[in-house]
């Protein structure tokens, strides 16, 4: 005989004794409300022992848990409050999507974000695992859940972290700004430890078993069609019920992390990113192929841009410093004047048009030396000073003698203030001229001036 058999045949136990025997505690139901927040194993024996004088006492109550415990995982437990952790990654498995036109095949990016508390799962197929499509797959994974928990951890994808460090790792800024938009906490993994994230490894491992694995044998040929068969796999997957539980995910998320969720914030995010930059001698930064200007006072200082679809934002000791409306990279320049010297200021006052214009209010033969004279430069702005001088000198000659010397000075070729300023102080600009001392003596093509030689 087993000593079971044994023990049995010298002590046989009565009806009464069956009856006597202390009633088995709800051990799921103990392990979900250990889920919710300020709950303890204290607290819920309590109840028990309310339920049922003749229960257990504490001591066993822990101990019989902690076997029943043991059961469901040989390493150690996690607790995660309800509403506390969401585990993100990106799953192993990918999907192809054929082109339709070319029947070029490209390959998808699974998205899998799991709640701590429920496990309620999100899934879905994006483009890349860059920065964009990284954020935006968060977006559409608190839109899902209809709200917020208090931490996102995540894995050590660059896209996500600028620098994995076990201390102190560094967030991507514009992560960072979409945690700071949705008030929630960015938590990284540390680094070479999957446990870490040990729900998102196991919603990875599901999504693979039951979603990825039903679409190893169909073709698609659009992301939508990718993400519209994700689906209905994936609602199956959070209503099916886990066996030792007794409740499906989406029980378990109805019960524990929707009540503890943060509310979604009223304005939706917009993307953005951060680019560190700094700024020119021209007091301007590049970002994208194109230039912004900045106060001229933060020449050489280490800025921020925060880039949209629709603006740059440039900040400095996180204080906004500038902001423009972005344009496309064609090479050009975004200047505001106030950004700019008073030196420049006085100078972007002026152009062509606007010198020429002033000068024909003069006299008809000023406006055209001026034009000669920005015309025979090799950038017009090299003949502003010349034009703004020529101009003054109305001042101090008077319109019709300043017109008549620039007429004089057309006709003898002269291009320069000097030459002008010499004819009105001699009086020339009326006298009858002579081919001796105005004009060169010979005026020929084959002859090369002095200019031929600089």
């Amino acid at each position: 005989m087993s000593d079971t058999d044994l023990e049995r045949l010298i002590y046989p136990r009565t009806a009464r004794d069956i009856a006597n025997r202390a009633t088995e505690p709800d051990w799921a139901y103990i392990h979900r409300e250990l889920r919710r927040k300020g709950v303890t194993l204290m607290l819920l024996w309590e109840e028990y022992r309310a339920d049922h004088p003749d229960g257990y006492g504490y001591s066993r109550f822990c101990e019989l848990y902690t076997r029943w415990e043991g059961k469901l995982s040989p390493v150690m437990r996690q607790r995660h409050p309800a509403g506390e952790r969401l585990f993100v990654d990106y799953a192993g498995h990918t999907i192809d999507v054929i082109d339709p036109e070319t029947g070029e095949v490209r390959t998808t990016q699974v998205f899998v974000a799991v709640l701590g508390a429920s496990n309620y799962t999100f899934v879905e197929a994006t483009w890349t695992q860059s920065l964009p499509d990284w954020i935006a797959s968060h977006v559409r994974a608190l839109n899902f859940f209809d709200g917020v928990t208090a931490q996102i951890v995540s894995d050590n994808l660059k896209a996500g972290v600028t620098k994995a460090c076990f201390y102190d790792p560094q967030i991507n800024r514009t992560y960072a700004d979409m945690a700071a938009h949705y008030d929630t906490a960015v938590v990284p993994a540390r680094p070479y430890k999957p446990k870490d994230k040990a729900k998102a490894e196991a919603g990875v491992l599901l999504a693979e078993r039951w979603i990825l694995a039903r679409l190893r044998n169909r073709q698609f040929f659009s992301l939508t069609e990718v993400n519209t068969a994700i689906q209905p796999l994936l609602d199956r997957l959070n209503h099916k019920v886990s066996r030792h539980l007794g409740a499906s995910r989406r029980q378990l998320f109805d019960q524990l992390d929707k009540p503890a969720l943060k509310p979604l914030p009223v304005a939706p995010y917009v993307y953005a990113e951060w680019k560190k930059c700094r700024a020119g001698l021209d007091y301007h930064v590049a970002i994208d192929k194109h230039y912004y200007s900045v106060p001229y006072q933060l020449l050489k200082k280490d800025l921020w841009a925060r880039i949209t679809d629709r603006t740059i934002e440039v900040f400095h000791v996180g204080q906004r410093v500038a902001s423009h409306v972005r344009t496309s990279s064609n090479g050009k320049h975004s200047t505001l004047r106030d950004h700019m010297p008073a030196h420049h200021q006085f100078r972007d006052d002026w152009t062509p048009e606007r010198i020429t214009a002033r000068a024909t209010r003069v006299g008809p033969n000023v406006a055209t030396f001026v034009e000669v004279v920005m015309r025979d430069r090799k950038h017009p702005e090299q003949g502003y000073r010349t034009c703004l001088g020529v101009i003054r000198l109305a001042d101090k000659f008077g319109r019709d003698r300043l017109d008549a010397a620039c007429s004089r000075a057309l006709e003898i070729n002269a291009r320069s203030y000097s030459s002008l300023l010499s004819i009105l102080k001699n009086g020339l600009e009326n006298r009858p001229r002579t081919r001796a001392t105005d004009e060169p003596a010979i005026n020929h093509p084959n002859i090369r001036g002095a200019d031929y030689f600089h």
